[in-house]
């Protein structure tokens, strides 16, 4: 016999009643929804999420080596790492990717200029600094010498 277990929860309200079931298919990896005021919402592991938005955004991160230290940063993003070495500036520039996604939380999120960047944000948000550095240095860093 075969447990079919709900993955569409079609209000909050049956979506708490059955939140154990809810967050047993998100762990599964099965597609899972719950539908509110008429907007359908999808949960998914963090790690997960994590894993595709690394492997679908990559970093692009460029170094250089400037009067003495490195640099880093990111093309398109307000964000820049200094550091002595090169694992220095990506410990900086990490440092500067926890600033911004705090800050776009707070208040860049609506900013015309700063709304496309929620998978950077949500990246930030789900990796700790060991996972941050490898996705920076996940391409073969650019080095604008």
């Amino acid at each position: 016999m075969v447990l079919v277990t709900t993955r569409h929860f079609d209000s909050y309200t049956a979506a708490r009643t059955h939140f154990r079931d809810l967050l047993d298919m998100a762990h599964t990896g099965r597609v899972t929804t719950v539908e509110r005021e008429r907007e359908r919402f999808a949960v998914i592991g963090g790690n997960v999420l994590r894993a595709q938005l690394a492997t679908l955004r990559p970093s692009r991160a460029v170094v250089a080596a400037e009067g003495g230290g490195w640099a880093a940063f990111l093309p398109g993003l307000p964000l820049s790492g200094e550091g002595d070495d090169l694992d220095g500036a990506l410990e900086d520039l990490i440092e500067a990717l926890r600033e911004y996604a705090q800050d776009w939380n707070e208040r860049l999120l609506n900013a015309p200029n700063h709304r496309g960047n929620w998978a950077i944000v949500t990246l930030v948000e789900l990796s700790d600094d060991a996972q941050l550095r490898e996705w920076l240095r996940s391409d073969e860093l650019s080095s604008a010498r």
